[in-house]
């Protein structure tokens, strides 16, 4: 199949897209909105350059390289699209002032149908199109490079599952692949496969992560302990359950329970990945009879609060700063994992589970530190949480193992801000 059977394919499945919405749209109210900037209809301005992050990690991930850009080059003017509401509500965070201003402008990506995505980019008019980390589209790669746009692949993954999709479908492939500039790839691995693509050598190069080249407020741990002090929780265990989905809420409350029979005064914060799942968790904390707080609430969490509940958005590094060690979601049911390197960055012991695929090299990396712990169930999640709690030394040796995992592999933003700035000046 090549790109015009997918076109034809993809346009008759479009009706799907409508149910998508809708199905979304029923846990998360966000996804009813902003219809005509998903199909394209909505008019935008243009830009010098195109960049699409996708959803919250990929948008946080991308935030030090835009702003780097933006800083760089006064006279630069970007469209930064992403695909979900927690992407958005991350670029309307950081960028307020340029959006209100027009240096930055923000809207969903389109779908990929072509008559969507070609209107969107003869409107948009970039130079440059960035697309971070596995977000190829045919049709948008197609009528980038069409428009003039030099396309280019930053903070590039590859898994192998995905390099077999990649492998069955060659002439849809190769020429999406074909038609990028440069490929910067966060591993060597990546880099093979994307060659075996049949990507000319040339046009790829290891970067590392720009997840390594996080950039922490020298603040933030600070306040984030003095906040811990606020609560009364400053000698008594502290851990947070991050970016923690349904399938996990009950492993994560069933391990504080029995963290709770060694400390009754411990905490546990639990911040779930998506805001429509705040409901739910909640519900299952009731049901669990540990006493608990919801954030969203404003309640002030005391000395005889177990369990504060996150149901806010961008505060989980707040969380992170508060505690002793974190479980890191999305990892005890087949999802692919989030994101470790926040925690570590704040020099906290780690503990995932065994479905990490997004994140092979680097939890790799971290368990090889020993910053990193991986747990097969729930009955281990809450052994191990235990042992951290009861164990200072422990603790201390495996944070300092991440804080040197993250120090040793910075550099990437360097890296990929330098090719991203040669085809800027193309």
């Amino acid at each position: 199949m090549n790109r015009i059977g997918y076109s034809i394919l993809v346009t008759l499945l479009s009706p799907l897209l409508l149910l998508y919405l809708l199905l979304r749209a029923r846990k998360s109210p966000q996804y009813r909105l902003r219809w005509s900037e998903r199909f394209g209809l909505k008019k935008v301005q243009a830009t010098d350059m195109l960049l699409h992050s996708v959803s919250m990690g990929e948008t946080l991930a991308a935030l030090p390289l835009i702003r780097r850009l933006l800083a760089n080059h006064p006279e630069l003017s970007i469209t930064i699209t992403t695909s979900s509401p927690t992407g958005s509500a991350e670029v309307v965070k950081a960028f307020s002032a340029e959006l209100a201003s027009g240096r930055v402008q923000h809207v969903y990506l389109p779908f990929d149908l072509p008559w969507c995505i070609g209107r969107f980019v003869r409107q948009v008019q970039p130079k440059v199109c960035v697309i971070m980390e596995t977000e190829l589209w045919p049709n948008l790669i197609h009528y980038a490079a069409k428009q003039g746009a030099r396309v280019m692949l930053a903070n590039g993954r590859l898994s192998a599952k995905s390099f077999a999709q990649y492998q069955k479908w060659p002439k849809l492939s190769r020429p999406m692949l074909s038609a990028l500039e440069v490929i910067a790839v966060q591993t060597d691995a990546e880099a093979r496969r994307f060659v075996e693509l049949g990507v000319k050598p040339g046009k790829v190069q290891v970067c590392g992560s720009l997840k390594f080249d996080l950039q922490l407020d020298p603040q933030l741990q600070p306040q984030a302990q003095a906040m811990r002090r606020d609560w009364h929780k400053a000698d008594v265990p502290v851990w947070v359950a991050g970016s923690v989905h349904p399938g996990e809420f009950a492993a994560v409350i069933a391990a504080h329970q029995a963290l709770l029979r060694q400390c009754p005064q411990a905490l546990l914060i639990m911040v779930p990945r998506h805001p429509e799942q705040f409901a739910n968790a909640a519900q299952a904390l009731a049901d669990s009879g540990q006493t608990f707080v919801r954030r969203s609430e404003q309640t002030p969490v005391t000395a005889d609060t177990q369990v504060l509940l996150g149901d806010t958005m961008g505060e989980l590094l707040q969380w992170y700063g508060t505690a002793d060690f974190a479980f890191v979601g999305g990892s005890l049911i087949v999802h692919g994992g989030h994101n470790p390197l926040e925690a570590a960055a704040l020099g906290l012991p780690v503990i995932m589970g065994p479905n990490y695929r997004d994140f092979l090299e680097i939890t790799g990396m971290l368990q090889q530190a020993g910053n990193l712990v991986v747990v097969d169930d729930a009955a281990a999640l809450a052994l191990k949480v235990t042992e951290l709690a009861a164990n200072d030394s422990a603790r201390a040796q495996a944070g300092a193992a991440g804080v040197t995992v993250l120090e040793r592999n910075r550099g990437a933003l360097a890296r990929q801000y330098a090719l991203v700035e040669s085809q800027l000046t193309q």
